[in-house]
């Protein structure tokens, strides 16, 4: 039978999602506490691989297991062999062609920025510190010149590997509440560090550096090297994955409105 699971994760300690060959990645955790319940070794296909230190309140994954256990077996025994950064918050049994990540519609992401002059000693590993002010506004205008499909080269990792860099952005907004900012940012699917560089660029708007219409440019240059820096990997967190309501998944988990309940 085929399991879906939710998980979260804190990924400060774990070099990304994917299982190393040097290092730890949140992918062997995983596996090796489902394993402990099958009885048996159980390889895990996630929605999206998440970067060193990126976080995850929404990743989705499925295996397949000849083994027989309730939605709470699952969920209760993976949990009692997870360490305390990574839990799995829901299991169901899905249909034999259910994939984790050719099944999904959207990921939807969360960046945040703690905006004020004095660092934060709880918020260190989930936001990143910028202490310069910065215009909320403008980062928003800026924000919205990428919505839709595009070409993102501008904004992928050098080292990225898909074979196609076009993606559509669906949604894309930043809201400032008090000293935090954020980024809520959906697509069918990212390129490697793409919300990242996507954010780092934003800053040098909101920051004043760059003109507005400067996203514009990055955007249409095709050329990571004139598109700023990659904003840290700590202020980012997969908040949720959208499926088809034919897949089973809790509804709740679908919910862009999620990206709202999961606050700093």
């Amino acid at each position: 039978m085929r399991i879906a699971l939710g998980i979260e994760y804190d990924g400060t300690a774990y070099n990304g999602w994917q299982r190393q060959n040097f290092g730890i990645g949140v992918q062997q955790r995983v596996e090796e506490a489902l394993g402990a319940v099958a009885n048996h070794d159980v390889e895990v296909t996630c929605a999206g691989r998440t970067d060193t230190g990126v976080h995850a309140s929404g990743q989705v994954v499925h295996f397949d297991t000849p083994s027989v256990r309730d939605d709470r077996g699952w969920l209760l025994g993976a949990n009692s062999n997870l360490p305390d950064d990574i839990s799995v918050i829901w299991a169901c049994k899905v249909d034999d062609d259910f994939h984790a990540r050719f099944s999904a519609t959207a990921r939807n992401y969360r960046y945040c920025i703690l905006n004020r002059l004095q660092r934060s000693a709880l918020h260190r590993h989930r936001a990143w510190w910028v202490y310069q002010a910065l215009d909320a506004q403008r980062m928003k205008e800026a924000a919205q010149l990428l919505l839709g499909e595009h070409d993102f080269s501008a904004f992928r990792a050098a080292g990225c590997h898909a074979k196609s860099a076009h993606r559509e952005i669906t949604k894309i907004d930043i809201v400032r509440t008090g000293d935090w900012i954020t980024l809520q940012i959906s697509a069918n699917a990212f390129l490697q560090h793409m919300v990242r560089n996507i954010m780092g660029a934003l800053v040098a708007v909101g920051a004043g550096e760059r003109p507005v219409k400067w996203m514009t440019e990055v955007l249409e240059g095709l050329d990571r090297t004139k598109g700023g820096i990659a904003a840290p990997p700590h202020g980012l967190t997969l908040v949720s994955v959208d499926y088809p309501e034919a897949a089973g998944i809790p509804q709740l988990w679908l919910s862009r409105n999620y990206m709202d309940i999961m606050a700093p």
